[in-house]
């Protein structure tokens, strides 16, 4: 603590309004307080903290206007010694509707007559900024999670296929990762060809070969099979390739095979890798070039309410996708003319009525006149949190309303919106009339008649076949 070095040279010409300006801009809260700790007189510097707090305490004890569990801390604040250097104690005053208010407090002596000032700061800013950094700290960390459990899917579904993967930069062609299979294939330890060249591996003919295959890439998103042959190896191996971003860098995806093996491949890892996508939280569907299902994971299956694969293949996409007409046949234009779509923002339709929000990516693979479209379907629903409303929920913006658009029919917007409105101001009416269906039906310029017609429709009250309420 660093003091005035003169304090009574400088402040000596200061009277008592002076001092008590000077407390007050200091202080939100200070109280004068005798030698037995009853309130003598207060100032409130804070306009809201003497809303909140309307205090009437002159004349009572300190440790009257504090909540219970802050009643010792008082007895121990005014037994302190009053030359020991200034301390401060936290102490919670009852409020409106049964809140409290937390303050601390550090007490001076005045040295006139026992009487002491106990100046006070609103804690409230403090605890809502201490709110705001566990609240942050808590969404950082669901980041992290989410990136930690991407990252865990990522390295198991790239060491468990024996296939050799690379991830390769698109621009520079250098080796960004690469699974065991790769490594083995390349003759050298992963640690060694993080960073190198992928070509460089290659026999020289192959390594110009694949440079115009990636240029190809580039440029198009999309490359037929490239056969080659590496430096370590005499047989001749087939590569495919996927562009993609990351951070605003272009990267490959290559996937190295035996030129002898069936172009649609067999063995442990496919078998493997497709346990994994059978396996996978997030829908996944392969279909034709018309949208007919030819396959997909058990999510897809939960999701559209279906028991058994049997039921969806062969059946068009369009069956569960939120806008008949519109969103399958968006997603196949958009993949003939660009090869993939990301988050594609829809709905699912279950068997069973149910409906779930989801983004769909998707990409196309085979050649333009059989085409095969994969689809990855994820819920996000869960994303939406306090900023779903439900079905039946007066929607508060625009611009809640325009999420709507595209989703459901303007006449099936309206018409909702409509009935939504309508039972809001029936259920004013009757709670404004003490449930009176006369006074109700006057207030509202309808019929009696028309009144139990709208009550029945929307199951308010209790009416027999008559329209009689039997409440």
């Amino acid at each position: 603590m660093k003091k005035f070095k003169a304090p009574r040279k400088a402040l000596s010409d200061l009277d008592a309004d002076a001092v008590a300006t000077v407390v007050m801009a200091a202080a939100d809260i200070a109280l004068i307080i005798d030698r037995r700790g009853v309130i003598k007189d207060l100032a409130i510097g804070q306009a809201g903290l003497s809303a909140d707090l309307e205090p009437d305490w002159i004349g009572k004890s300190f440790a009257e206007v504090v909540t219970s569990e802050s009643e010792p801390k008082v007895r121990m604040l005014l037994a302190e010694d009053e030359t020991a250097d200034l301390a401060a104690r936290q102490l919670n005053h009852p409020a409106r509707g049964g809140a409290t208010i937390p303050i601390t407090y550090s007490l001076r002596s005045l040295g006139k007559d026992g009487l002491r000032l106990a100046v006070g700061r609103d804690l409230r800013p403090l605890a809502e900024l201490q709110q705001r950094l566990i609240e942050a700290e808590q969404s950082l960390e669901r980041d992290y999670s989410r990136l930690r459990l991407a990252e865990t899917r990522y390295r198991l579904l790239l060491q468990s296929s024996t296939d050799p993967i690379l991830i390769v930069d698109a621009a520079t062609q250098k080796i960004v990762d690469l699974n065991s299979g790769a490594a083995k294939l390349l003759g050298a330890t992963p640690q060694r060809l993080l960073g190198q060249a992928f070509g460089e591996s290659l026999k020289p003919a192959s390594s110009r070969t694949f440079l115009d295959w990636m240029t190809n890439l580039r440029t198009t998103g999309r490359a037929d099979v490239l056969r080659v042959r590496f430096a370590s190896d005499n047989g001749e191996q087939r590569i495919a390739g996927a562009l993609f971003r990351q951070e605003n860098v272009s990267h490959v995806l290559l996937r190295i095979t035996p030129a002898t093996a069936p172009v649609a491949g067999q063995g442990e890892s496919l078998t493997r890798l497709a346990d994994i996508v059978r396996a996978l939280p997030d829908a996944l569907i392969v279909t034709d070039g018309d949208g007919r299902v030819l396959g997909c994971n058990r999510a897809f299956l939960d999701l559209a309410q279906l028991a058994t694969e049997e039921q969806a293949r062969n059946e068009s996409l369009e069956r569960w996708l939120g806008r008949p007409g519109v969103d399958l046949g968006v997603l196949l234009a958009n993949l003939k003319q660009h090869g993939t779509v990301r988050l594609f923002a829809t709905s699912v339709r279950g068997e069973l009525g149910s409906s779930a929000e989801v983004e769909i990516s998707a990409v196309a693979v085979g050649t333009s006149a059989e085409p095969i479209y994969g689809f990855a379907i994820r819920n996000v629903d869960r994303r939406r949190g306090a900023d779903a409303r439900p079905g039946r929920e007066l929607p508060r913006s625009v611009e809640q309303l325009t999420e709507l658009v595209g989703r459901v029919s303007l006449k099936d917007l309206v018409r909702e919106t409509t009935d939504v409105i309508e039972r809001l101001c029936i259920e004013a009416a009757l709670e404004l009339t003490a449930d009176n269906r006369a006074s109700a039906a006057e207030m509202l310029g309808l019929s009696r008649q028309s009144l139990y017609v709208k009550l029945r429709r929307y199951g308010l009250g209790d009416l027999d076949e008559s329209g009689v309420n039997t409440d």
